[in-house]
């Protein structure tokens, strides 16, 4: 219920229509008018209502306080606590009164205790709904669990309700079918106006309980040093800043502009002031005694709100009157102070107290200003008693005033000191934290995968890994046919970005909503996988000849696309292939599935071996078979018919082929992009992340972006895991996730039983998988009791990031980092607890998944067979035999 207010709210402000909203303990309905005309409408309608959905964790009680007046539940909380406290007495206490009665004499009540703010019944009722009745910190946890990523968000269209909808629908009729039969009080309690920091006092979650021991006083002092523009960085330069000056923070005077004009044009500022006078742009003026120069702008509202007489010649334009003049000098020096007192701002604007507490009052009911104790008592020792005049003139708890939206940068700000003092987790955390966060092991389905390459989009992946370790790691049931379905559907693409020896290659996968922002720039692969060499430029010619004919649009089966080419030069199959692919591996090329890339990869030696799928055989016909028929038995077959070309073409290029869309041209749109799909990616960023994904401009160019998103609130910089440098960056619900995973589970120890709750599985990843940060932004461990792989006996085995790699993860720890194909194995453990998890985990991937088969040839340096090391003997035990090579397993 406090759920469907908040989106309710959410949805008026968004659209500027009445949006109704009915709540159950089965889900939330809600009334909205007709306003998607089109397709493309009804895609952004979807998108704002996931956002519109997800709230701000911090917001959710005082977007509830603030909308539970226009509930029916308020109604009635009111009506029961004003009978209780005798308000609403019976003139005839043997009888029973109507409820109609009851609820008119309630309207009645309330429509006049609504315009006193610190009305006690009032303020019960709202108590006993957030309180008592809603579990509003249960919808603050929920909030945080979508941001960390522990509960999901999915967004599905159905052509007919559900059950659960279908009952929900039934009483949303029930509910608004004699709406307008609905009590006064309903109606009326839209314009409750309430005293906030009075009723955070009874809630028990006031100001000054929290933010006063909150707010850091050094940020306090920074900020208010950068609003009021004292810093060397946001010092003036000349005449024109200094305009700009007296706009921001109202009328100074010399020696106030003296102080924000930098140190070697400081002497020139009379000179400005001068000249600027001269042409009407600033005016000199007297305000509290003192003489000021101000905007000539504000000629108006220091005239109406000050009393300030103006100098003669100021243009007409600037006198108008303005609608509230003093509430715009008062909002403005809210927006350029920290939390002050209503005597220091009434002392600068030369006024009453009473006159300036009116306009304050103003401003804190519309939300605009909060009152309390905020400003940290260090700063003001005197804050903790309180001035009596302010105490009169505002309210009787409230010491302090400050704008909201300083007050919010102030606790961000804060809250992002005390953060950098948090011992940093380690990196074991952070590894098992990427798991969780790329949802290792978590997703299922359709909507599975498409969660997946949502979060890969862009990585350069081995084609022979996507759907033998990257996909199945993280889908519980992929088939190739979950990302086929995708594919055809018009929702996914995929990109080639190189190929690799053996039939394989680089590639990427791609939501086709967002596919302009993550392609990469495509260019043209000259290395042919054909025989002989070729001239490049004819290379290049009969590429361009390929582009030309999908540059008219559409998409080409393999036959349709030769006969539209040129008939001369003739291209024969195996030439238009292999320019095909050329263009695939140049990033220019797709196809309508992945049955392209699976077809090429069953025919060689791929980086990672997978079940192969070969090219489907024909059904033989008549003529194909020997003839026994009219010839008689034993009759010689007649001659073979010579071979043409297949009219669906070569066994490697089944599908319609078109061209990629084209990219986002603009730097900064697809820089910004880059920097938010890499947080979504891993959550929190490390340089390591950023360098191993091969960015263009690397981590200097995302650091830009992520340093605005900084300051704008947006993610958080900070010292996350150790050694890995001061400069990351992340999300708070993933920096929050991933501190909250080092306050829990902690690592097995080789003590651990067997078969107990608190065993770890272990986790094959390929090495090139995003999900594993060892080697990118965690380096590798040392091995050997300490000595590093350069200096090991062995040192000719290095892991690496390579291509057919694997890497086995025992709850955040590197245990085994597997060579291509197998044929080196280097353990990082000796817990043979640990080695046997690891070897199971091989083993299973073997029979369960799609690797074909592996064989370990050495472990650490040694040959397998003649090894006496743990893992040979886990190896065994797990079922892997011997072999000539060394220990097999095959499917």
């Amino acid at each position: 219920a406090p759920w469907a207010l908040c989106v309710a709210a959410r949805m008026r402000e968004r659209f500027g229509a009445d949006v109704q909203a009915m709540a159950t303990d089965d889900g939330i309905v809600l009334r909205l008018p007709d306003l998607i005309d089109d397709a493309d409408e009804k895609s952004t309608f979807d998108a704002d209502l996931i956002e519109m959905l997800t709230l701000d964790p911090d917001e959710v009680h005082d977007m509830v306080t603030t909308e539970i007046g226009g509930s029916a539940l308020f109604a009635a909380r009111f009506r029961e606590c004003a009978a209780r406290a005798l308000l609403l007495p019976r003139r005839s206490p043997g009888k029973r009164q109507p409820l109609w009665q009851q609820r008119q004499r309630s309207a009645q009540l309330l429509e006049v205790a609504a315009r006193y703010p610190t009305f006690p019944i009032v303020l019960e009722a709202v108590r006993e709904c957030v309180q008592d009745v809603y579990d509003v910190d249960a919808l603050q946890q929920l909030m945080r669990d979508i941001a960390s990523r522990n509960v999901s968000v999915v967004s599905m269209t159905t052509q007919s309700a559900s059950p659960f909808a279908r009952s929900m629908l039934m009483g949303y009729i029930a509910q608004f079918l004699y709406e307008g039969d609905s009590p006064l009080a309903e109606r009326r309690a839209a314009a409750l106006s309430l005293d906030p920091a009075l009723l955070a006092e009874l809630l028990g979650r006031g100001e000054g309980a929290q933010l006063r021991d909150l707010l850091d006083p050094q940020v306090v002092s920074d900020t208010q040093d950068q609003l009021q523009r004292l810093t060397a960085d946001r010092a003036c330069r000349d005449a024109n800043d200094v305009t700009d000056l007296l706009r921001t923070l109202g009328p100074l005077s010399t020696a106030e502009i003296a102080q924000r004009v930098t140190e070697e044009s400081r002497t020139q500022a009379t000179t400005w002031l001068a000249e600027l006078s001269e042409r009407r742009l600033v005016i000199a003026v007297r305000i509290a005694g003192d003489e000021r120069w101000a905007d000539a702008q504000d000629a108006a509202r220091l005239r109406d709100a000050l009393g300030v007489a103006l100098p003669v010649g100021v243009p007409a334009i600037f006198t108008e009157p303005v609608e509230d003049p003093l509430g715009d000098l008062v909002r403005r020096y809210a927006r350029t102070h920290t939390p002050f007192t209503l005597t220091e701002l009434a002392t600068r604007l030369g006024i009453g107290r009473a006159v300036a507490g009116d306009a304050v009052r103003r401003l804190i009911d519309s939300g605009r200003m909060v009152e309390g104790a905020l400003r940290p008592l260090s700063l003001s020792p005197e804050a903790a008693t309180g001035h009596a005049d302010d105490v009169a003139a505002v309210g009787e708890n409230a010491v302090e005033l400050c704008d909201a939206d300083v007050l919010r940068m102030l606790r961000r700000r804060s809250l992002a000191a005390l953060r950098q003092e948090v011992e940093p987790v380690t990196q074991d955390t952070y590894a098992r934290f990427l798991s969780g966060w790329q949802s290792i092991g978590e997703l299922r389905g359709v909507d599975g995968v498409h969660r997946a390459i949502e979060q890969l989009a862009g990585a350069h992946l081995p084609a022979s890994a996507v759907e033998s370790l990257i996909l199945p790691a993280r889908v519980k049931d992929y088939t190739p046919g979950m990302l086929d379905e995708l594919m055809t559907a018009g929702e996914v693409l995929w990109q080639g970005h190189g190929s690799l020896p053996g039939d394989d290659g680089w590639i990427s996968l791609h939501l086709a909503e967002t596919a302009h922002l993550t392609l990469a720039t495509p260019g043209i692969q000259t290395e042919t996988s054909g025989t002989g060499s070729e001239p490049e430029a004819s290379q290049h010619d009969r590429a361009q000849q390929v582009l030309d004919v999908l540059e008219r649009g559409g998409s080409y089966f393999f036959r349709a696309l030769a006969d539209s080419l040129p008939a001369e030069p003739a291209l024969d199959d195996a030439t238009l292939l292999a320019t095909m692919w050329e263009l695939v591996w140049g990033g220019r090329l797709t196809g309508d599935t992945l049955a392209p890339v699976r077809m090429l990869l069953s025919g060689g030696k791929t980086a990672h071996k997978s079940r192969r799928s070969g090219p489907r055989t024909g059904r033989s016909t008549r003529w194909s078979r020997p003839s026994v028929g009219l010839a008689g038995v034993g009759a010689s077959a007649p001659p073979p018919r010579p071979r043409m070309p297949s009219r669906t073409g070569p066994a490697t290029a089944p599908g319609r082929w078109s061209l990629l869309p084209q990219i986002e041209t603009d730097p900064t749109v697809r820089a910004l992009a880059t920097a938010e799909q890499l947080l979504d990616r891993y959550g929190v960023l490390t340089r390591g992340s950023v360098v191993a994904e091969g960015i263009a401009g690397g981590y200097a160019g995302v650091y830009r972006i992520l340093a605005g998103a900084e300051e704008a609130g947006r993610v958080r910089r900070g010292y996350f895991v150790e050694h890995l440098g001061a400069a990351q960056f992340g999300t708070t619900g993933a920096v929050d996730r991933m501190r909250a995973l080092s306050e829990h589970s902690p690592l097995p120890s080789s003590s651990t039983p067997a078969g107990s709750a608190g065993k770890v599985a272990a986790t094959v990843l390929a090495a090139t998988d995003p999900a594993n940060p060892f080697g990118a932004s965690i380096p590798w461990p040392v091995r050997d009791a300490g000595v590093p792989d350069d200096d090991a006996p062995h040192s000719q085995h290095r892991a690496g990031r390579k291509a057919g790699a694997l890497v086995v993860l025992v709850d955040g720890c590197l245990g085994l980092y597997l060579e291509r194909g197998g044929r080196t194995a280097l353990t990082y453990t000796e817990d043979p607890d640990h080695l046997g998890r690891i070897a199971a985990a091989l083993r299973d991937q073997v029979t369960h998944r799609n690797v074909a088969s592996l064989i370990v040839k050495k472990i650490d340096g040694t040959p397998a067979l003649s090894s006496t090391h743990p893992f040979a003997l886990a190896l065994t035990e797990a079922g892997f035999h011997t072999a000539p090579q060394g220990l097999r397993l095959r499917r």
